[in-house]
């Protein structure tokens, strides 16, 4: 077999680095370690930068309303859940969980020096970095790294065709995936399945690359079989992203041996006709995230989630002249599940008497978020991981 013909052939040769290497021995449809054990992370991006002053509204604040005299969301429609703070109407859906003590909000987050680009803001958000320096693996790449090398571990899954950075550690990554049944194909195709009689060779690269597309395969297989073990009884939206959150839950209720989910909802970029399309954008969200911790309380899985949701920046405080906001700085950060410490608002909304060039001024670093969620969910070392000590949040 000549090295470009395999290379060219295999439809997973370009995400063979993202296989944890303790799923080498996995075989299809069995759990390597017996049931689950520990807490789950999911973890949901919204791509794009979402306007945080129209998720979480200072509705009192008559400065709210003079810097967004078409977008600022009318105070008899806000949801109010404090006598100053409210949630924009869209987010109607997660009203329930919030008020059962399910919803923890965290304002006014962000990072000193902040960077408006959308990919260097994500690299941030992913890699845990300062603004000033360029990191290559991500904070939950490390988490594996940390915790997995040298003994059975937990792993990641990505609900996507590729993998994003905060998944990618120096030693081990996760796995990234859009749907069990695609991958599973792919797993199947003649020549992949021939490697497990390719002859050895004395080239280490093409070794590797050997050992790499095995456990792909074999990881791909265990995925898809555990994909078709629980069916949801629960009625999710008809949209891709209630789809993503459904495939994890059905993984989950499987008793698959993932610890990490991420999943992605973009199109948070509103620089015009914001109302529309960020209502739009919000429900889909809330209803997708309703429907999921539905299912995991029916099968008494809420209690041992973490769902935490992010977005790369928020916006500007005033409205421009597109019927947009443009990227900005600070934003809220969304913590979801059974065992949160304190519930509804965890601090103050944004102070719009202090602004900085129409930005939000940041009060929590997000990686203060991190180090709670690594220390006391994930129960690893976050000094370690996030190369650095910070404070962690009461929250969780």
């Amino acid at each position: 077999m000549h090295r470009r013909n395999f290379i060219k052939s295999s439809v997973l040769a370009s995400t063979a680095c993202m296989v944890p290497a303790f799923l080498s021995h996995t075989q299809p449809g069995r759990n390597l370690w017996g049931s689950r054990s520990g807490k789950v992370l999911v973890v949901i991006q919204l791509s794009g930068g979402n306007d945080g002053l129209n998720t979480v509204i200072p509705y009192e604040d008559a400065a709210y309303y003079q810097l967004r005299p078409t977008l600022g969301i009318a105070k008899n429609e806000v949801l109010k859940i404090s006598e100053l703070i409210g949630l924009h109407p869209a987010l109607a859906p997660l009203e329930k969980l919030y008020r059962e003590g399910g919803v923890s909000i965290v304002n006014n987050v962000g990072y000193p020096n902040p960077d408006r680009s959308h990919f260097r803001s994500m690299d941030i958000w992913h890699t845990a970095s300062d603004s000033s320096a360029y990191w290559n693996t991500g904070w939950l790449g490390r988490y594996l790294d940390h915790e997995c090398a040298g003994k059975p571990a937990y792993h990641a899954l990505e609900v996507d065709d590729g993998l994003s950075l905060a998944l990618k550690g120096e030693h081990r990554s996760g796995f990234a995936m859009s749907s069990a049944q695609r991958i599973q194909r792919a797993a199947r195709q003649g020549f992949l399945q021939a490697i497990d009689q390719a002859p050895s060779t004395e080239d280490h690269k093409v070794a590797y690359l050997y050992k790499t597309l095995r456990e792909t395969r074999q990881s791909a297989e265990y995925l898809y079989q555990q994909s078709k073990v629980h069916k949801s009884s629960v009625a999710y939206p008809d949209s891709k992203f209630a789809t993503d959150l459904r495939q994890i839950a059905e993984l989950m209720t499987a008793d698959t041996d993932t610890r990490i989910y991420y999943v992605s909802l973009g199109g948070f970029d509103t620089h015009a006709g914001q109302l529309n399309r960020q209502a739009r954008l919000l429900k889909e969200y809330a209803e997708g995230v309703a429907a999921f911790a539905e299912d995991l309380q029916r099968n008494r899985l809420w209690e041992d989630t973490l769902v935490m949701t992010f977005s790369e920046f928020g916006r500007r405080a005033r409205q421009n002249a597109g019927g947009g906001t443009d990227h900005g700085t600070a934003n809220n950060v969304f913590l979801m599940g059974g065992q949160l410490r304190q519930t509804g608002l965890y601090n103050p909304g944004p102070d719009l008497s202090r602004l900085q060039d129409d930005d939000l001024m940041f009060d929590i670093d997000f990686r203060r978020i991190y180090a709670t969620v690594l220390d006391r969910w994930l129960e690893a070392d976050a000094a370690q991981i996030l190369q650095g000590r910070f404070e962690l949040l009461g929250c969780v």
